[in-house]
């Protein structure tokens, strides 16, 4: 690969993560020859194909394409070796060798070629609705373990928040459907200043998870209101409340904290190491119901947590 040729498959990755897109980043380790590709050829590669750069021709691509949609699946790198059949097993099978997936040879070209596929996914997303103590907390600390913050208030909650936040308005519907992303973590943390519409709000947006931060008691009205109303009861009961993790939180920073540990757990338990037999269909990680845990927003003050 020349020198001119990799910076544009540089650019192009750069681009892609720019834009959020989810791709592999291809690099080629080894070749054994014959082989066209060489040490150091690189490709960016996205589920649904070969986008830029060079790794080998027909025989490898297979192989490459197929270990690309696992790792966009699970987050997960992997080295992959692609040997003649004779080495690796008749048909393109893959076995596991160490912290390798071997794949035969698709054709009769011969030669082996080791590759790197590492995953670049999109940030994720996190969205903070209501503009208390703790949601101004929240979204201070979010940016800082890598999720991407957007935050719903109602009225003119602006200055409440940190320069740089995407800010939207609670009644702008058509901005709420534009810039926020469905499938982000959701957190509503209203505190007692429109709870229900903050969550109907949060079950508009087609969350990948849904805290609240309040008692269980309120919760548990909050829900039967929203059901009576008409919202799907499975998504109302998927609803995790008191939100967050038991750590003995007084503070709005200390419930934002409790909270986020919850979601992280929640973003690493969806990238769970798969067998090897998802190698022909990646599987679609369900969303996590978190275990309610009571007694963290319960251990606020009022002023913090809205009772």
């Amino acid at each position: 690969m020349t020198a001119s040729t990799a910076l544009d498959v540089l650019a192009t990755a750069q681009r892609l993560q720019q834009q959020d897109q989810p791709f592999a980043l291809v690099s080629v380790l080894r070749v054994q020859a014959p082989a066209s590709a060489r040490p150091g050829d690189k490709a960016v590669v996205g589920a649904d194909g070969f986008v830029q750069g060079w790794i080998g021709g027909g025989c490898a691509q297979p192989a490459v394409l197929r270990t690309v949609r696992l790792a966009l699946a699970d987050g997960r790198a992997r080295m992959i070796r692609i040997a003649p059949d004779a080495e690796a097993g008749e048909g393109g099978a893959v076995r596991e060798l160490d912290d390798v997936l071997e794949f035969g040879m698709a054709c009769h070209s011969g030669g082996t070629l080791e590759l790197f596929v590492d995953p670049v996914l999109p940030r994720a997303r996190l969205t903070v609705i209501g503009d208390s103590p703790v949601a101004v907390a929240l979204a201070d600390l979010a940016p800082r373990v890598g999720l991407q913050v957007s935050v719903i208030a109602h009225g003119a909650s602006a200055d409440r928040f940190a320069a740089g936040l995407n800010l939207i308005a609670e009644d702008d519907a058509a901005a709420v459907a534009q810039r926020v992303v469905p499938g982000s973590f959701v957190v509503v943390a209203t505190q007692g200043r429109r709870d229900v519409q903050g969550l109907r709000a949060a079950l508009a947006i087609g969350a990948r998870q849904v805290w609240m931060v309040a008692s269980a008691r309120k919760a548990e009205v909050l829900k039967s209101a929203l059901v009576a109303a008409g919202q799907d009861a499975a998504a109302v009961a998927a609803i995790v409340a008191p939100a967050g993790h038991p750590i003995g939180a007084h503070t709005p920073e200390e419930v934002a904290l409790s909270v986020l540990v919850a979601v992280v757990a929640a973003r690493r338990q969806g990238a769970a190491v798969p067998t090897m037999s998802v190698l022909a269909a990646p599987p679609v990680t369900p969303p996590i119901a978190l275990p309610e845990i009571a007694g963290v927003a319960a251990a606020a003050p009022r002023s913090c947590c809205g009772g």
